[in-house]
């Protein structure tokens, strides 16, 4: 099953996404249809307003999440990149709402910067709450996938030890189109799925989710043992090599630089760069 928030003229709906339409299923969004325990029946069987899948408007998959936690260096192409060594325990810092934007909506690069990195992600999207649970677990949790991009603003990210302010600038995390469920995709919740990014047309990143030191179920674990996760939480499970900073030189996002992050079985952000303008 696939899931999406779309924008209407009556607000954002979520919607079930079948082969040849988009049917509402009588909830605000992606996160407010997670929040029931039987959300995969309601979705199931939706049969709400529907829309032609062509000219949709998507919204960020959940737009208001409690929690958008964030795993570093959780790729084992991308540590080698960096010259570090595999981390024992994932390295978490977080996102907040403000940075999302839609599948095909622009990303802002920010007016303080012009080392502006990409960084594609699988996302993992929260399905029921988990507290304490053990990976096996964790399967349970899991309501899906979507495709995220962690653009990241380095200058400000390497000014301390603490990255977070490097990754909470507004409009620069591109999330959707939609959640895909996990018997969608190969591996089910250990997916194993090619992803890339591409600049203006030029892949500059491609790996598998299979490099992931950490999988999914692993993660959501982990982040068990820390805090509750809630239907709608969102983990953006970390990036392959490839990234922008680690080049000889480095190479940033420009306005108008077209970013494409794709997720092989899973589905594809295309978001246009522009420039901040101060008034």
């Amino acid at each position: 099953m696939k899931l999406a928030t779309v924008r209407t003229q009556a607000g954002t709906r979520a919607v079930r996404l079948d082969a040849d339409r988009a049917v509402q299923t009588g909830h605000a969004d992606v996160g407010e249809l997670l929040r029931h325990p039987d959300w995969r029946d309601l979705a199931t069987a939706a049969d709400g307003a529907e829309h032609a899948l062509d000219g949709l408007d998507y919204a960020p998959l959940v737009p208001a999440p409690e929690k958008i936690i964030c795993v570093g260096l959780n790729y084992r192409d991308h540590i080698q990149e960096t010259g570090r060594t595999p981390p024992e325990y994932p390295t978490l810092f977080a996102k907040f709402p403000p940075t999302l934007v839609g599948a095909y909506d622009d990303v802002l690069l920010p007016a303080a910067s012009d080392q502006v990195d990409w960084e594609a992600e699988l996302a993992v999207v929260v399905g029921a709450p988990a507290r304490h649970v053990s990976a096996a677990e964790a399967v349970a949790a899991i309501a899906g996938f979507s495709v995220l991009n962690d653009v990241s603003v380095r200058d400000y990210q390497y000014r301390t030890l603490q990255w977070l302010q490097g990754k909470m600038f507004e409009a620069t995390t591109p999330l959707g189109p939609a959640l895909v469920t996990p018997d969608e995709v190969d591996g089910g919740t250990a997916i194993d799925a090619e992803i890339t990014t591409e600049v203006d047309g030029e892949v500059l990143q491609r790996s598998t989710t299979g490099q992931l030191v950490f999988d999914p179920a692993a993660l959501v674990a982990y982040v068990s043992e820390i805090i509750t996760l809630r239907p709608g939480d969102v983990i953006a499970t970390g990036t392959p090599g490839g990234v922008g900073h680690a080049r000889t030189p480095p190479r940033h996002l420009s306005d108008g630089n077209v970013l494409t992050t794709r997720i092989a079985g899973v589905g594809e952000c295309r978001n246009v760069c522009r420039k901040e303008k101060l008034s």
